[in-house]
């Protein structure tokens, strides 16, 4: 059942789902009063008043918008003859969206944020399968020459308005601006893990521009192991509290290394952030390990479903079609995993997984990261560059 349908059975002032038997298989009230509330919506923006017959392909619109929320599957909006425009489809996508935000900040203590988030991905998914006539324009203009230059720029335009997110999100979670309940600061922690997701999308697709092998941080320098990996895991925690997850920590006992740990935590972070997003309950595991020498093991183990089998051969390629996403994913291009490796091959290393159906997934990959005593001065931990 959906976590919508769930959530409505507390609401009993919605009407019965045989008033509208269009509507007879949608379980949430919830879903199906926000559905009404659009027709209504419709209708009065187009001069109809309440008692005036419904547009059958306005009517049949928005039955399969509601089946596709709440089923997960956007392909219901396929299935319509005749198909809707792109314009009547993506308005219609618009009101639906802002009528389940009006339900959501009406009863907010019955709904989730995260079934919530859940539901407004639903809704993009539906957006992206109407998009087909622009989508055809836009692929041939990503074909001509200049399409590649064209992409670059986009990703360049979207890097502001993501770092105002992020710093806003952060000051206001904080409490700077204010005193927040503990609700609000939770929800803050999920729009700030949604606007660094997204940075990370735009820096990876940029990275990949440049080749992917250039460090942020081209000179080796003293850092903490135990810090940042602590970093790491205080970026994703909202995320990993909002679906009731556990984050270890395991930390290597020569703590101060020489390296690169920019390069090195954006890649377990990018190994993180993978693992929420196909983790539905247990722990993600962030773990440094001392091998011989100067060598340390780092490794990133969830207690997932485990890879999908028919997605290992295309793991690591970039701009891949996901098979299947939910929940938190919020890129399934694949620009992240092959970001990492590169960046994991930047400085010396090597990129690997285990996984198994039902016992979740360890990628993991060794660096020679020399021990930093206090005085020391950096020498190169032997990564190529």
């Amino acid at each position: 059942m959906s976590p919508w349908a769930e959530a409505g059975t507390r609401h009993r002032h919605t009407p019965p789902a045989e008033a509208d038997p269009l509507l007879a298989d949608i379980s949430s009230p919830i879903l199906r009063a926000a559905t009404r509330r659009v027709a209504r919506r419709w209708q009065a923006e187009n001069g109809r008043g309440p008692g005036a017959r419904i547009d059958p392909l306005l009517s049949n619109l928005l039955t399969a918008l509601a089946r596709a929320v709440e089923q997960r599957r956007p392909s219901h909006v396929l299935e319509l003859s005749p198909h809707p425009g792109p314009v009547m489809g993506h308005r219609a996508v618009e009101m639906l969206q802002s009528e389940l935000l009006r339900a959501w900040s009406e009863t907010p203590a019955d709904i989730a944020p995260a079934d919530m988030l859940d539901t407004l991905h639903a809704l993009e998914e539906v957006r992206h399968v109407l998009d087909h006539p622009e989508r055809r324009q836009f692929e041939t203009r990503l074909a001509s020459p200049d399409g590649f230059d064209l992409l670059v720029q986009v990703m360049h335009d979207l890097r502001s308005p993501l770092t105002s997110i992020l710093f806003l999100a952060e000051t206001l979670q904080r409490g700077q601006s204010g005193e927040v309940s503990d609700l609000q600061r939770r929800q803050l922690g999920l729009i700030y893990s949604a606007g660094l997701g997204l940075s990370a999308v735009v820096s990876d697709a940029l990275e990949l521009a440049r080749g992917g092998t250039e460090l942020a941080d081209p000179e080796p320098a003293p850092f903490s192991c135990a810090e940042l990996l602590e970093s790491v895991s205080a970026i994703v925690r909202p995320m990993a509290d909002e679906k009731g997850l556990e984050i270890r920590l395991l930390p290597p006992s020569a703590d101060r290394r020489i390296g690169h740990a920019g390069a090195l935590s954006r890649a377990l972070l990018n190994l993180t952030t993978n693992a929420l997003k196909f983790t539905e309950r247990g722990f993600v595991e962030i773990a440094c390990r001392e091998m011989e020498g100067d060598r340390i093991a780092f490794s990133v183990r969830d207690s997932g479903p485990g890879i999908n089998p028919e997605a290992l051969t295309t793991l690591f390629e970039p701009f891949r079609r996901a098979l299947g996403r939910s929940g938190y994913a919020f890129s399934g291009t694949g620009l992240g995993l092959a970001i990492t490796r590169k960046l994991v091959e930047a400085q010396g290393g090597r990129l690997a997984f285990e996984t198994a159906t039902g016992a979740g997934t360890r990628f993991f990959f060794e660096l020679d990261l020399p021990r930093h005593d206090v005085g020391q001065k950096p020498t190169a931990p032997g990564a190529t560059r």
